[in-house]
């Protein structure tokens, strides 16, 4: 491998394509994540493209319109990339980007690639289209396709020397990764029932008249939709207040890159909060500009010293 001046290796040409192309998947398609990943250094921004586009990848294996047999055989051929990755057989002249970027940054950054695999499991539950009695039942989902995520980013951002409680770092990355999936889901709600898929726990929809689902822009007849609709905020609130625990434990770009991501999905579940019945009329979003905003103040600090303060006043 050859290195620089400064001693450092440098990325051979082949490689720095596959990172380029990664790198313009999350900029067409990461949306609110593409916010925060800009905001990192070239190393970190480049590998958690590569995170992003595999990601992504599964993801839209899951959403396609395939059978569901097709699904099943393309996850698995996901998850025998992933094993390529792992027995070091991905080199720089293979023909799939996105696997020779994922390798590249495996090989710099210590990523726990076995998360990857939770996110095959999380949208195999999708394809066999599970839906959940509890909240139990749903976390363990969110932690498949979201928790897992943040563990993954974790092992690119790192954390600090001498960071208090460093050991509870993916406990913390975790637990945002839920904070955000739970936003996703309440902002998705009617798209989801059109699709067929219900994620909400069951014994909440029952304790709020919803059972009936979510089917048109008006709440099922008799529901209090809204109550309904604060209840997962509040679970989501909770679930933000204790996963942005990690925040001190990241260098400033890290810490900015999640604390702009972050804020942008608090953000948005307050916009639900304020008005529960918007998701039912189509999907709640934050202006690019406000988004853009929330970024700058994450780059700054100020997101996180806002964090602190609210956490402390259980407002968050």
């Amino acid at each position: 491998m050859s290195r620089d001046v400064t001693g450092t290796p440098q990325t051979s040409p082949p490689v720095l394509a596959a990172y380029s192309y990664c790198e313009a998947v999350t900029g067409q398609q990461a949306g609110n994540f593409s916010y925060g990943i800009r905001l990192l250094p070239t190393a970190k921004r480049r590998a958690m493209s590569a995170l992003y586009a595999f990601s992504r990848r599964i993801d839209d294996i899951g959403d396609g319109t395939l059978d569901p047999e097709s699904k099943r055989l393309r996850l698995e051929d996901a998850r025998t990339t992933l094993d390529r990755i792992r027995a070091g057989d991905i080199d720089e002249d293979d023909t799939d980007p996105v696997a020779v970027a994922l390798a590249h940054a495996v090989r710099r950054f210590p990523i726990p690639i076995g998360g990857l695999d939770e996110l095959i499991d999380g949208v195999q539950m999708d394809v066999r289209g599970e839906t959940y009695e509890t909240w139990d039942e749903l976390a363990h989902y969110c932690r498949c396709v979201a928790g897992a995520i943040g563990r993954l980013s974790l092992g690119i951002f790192g954390t600090v020397p001498g960071a208090r409680d460093a050991a509870r770092a993916p406990e913390y990355a975790d637990t945002l990764g839920l904070a955000l999936q739970l936003t996703n889901i309440l902002r998705d709600v009617r798209e989801d029932a059109a699709n067929g898929r219900t994620y909400l726990p069951s014994e909440d929809l029952a304790k709020f008249g919803c059972s009936a689902g979510f089917h048109s822009a008006l709440p099922p007849a008799g529901a209090d939709f809204t109550g309904l609709v604060h209840f997962e905020v509040r679970r989501a609130r909770a679930l933000f207040a204790e996963g942005m625990k990690l925040l001190p434990m990241l260098d400033r770009r890290s810490g900015a890159c999640v604390a702009a991501m972050s804020g942008i999905y608090r953000r948005l579940l307050e916009r639900i909060a304020e008005e529960p019945t918007a998701v039912l009329r189509g999907r709640v979003s934050l202006p690019g500009h406000e988004k853009a905003l929330v970024a700058v103040r994450g780059l700054s600090g100020y997101d996180a010293r806002s964090v602190h303060r609210q956490t402390a006043r259980g407002r968050v």
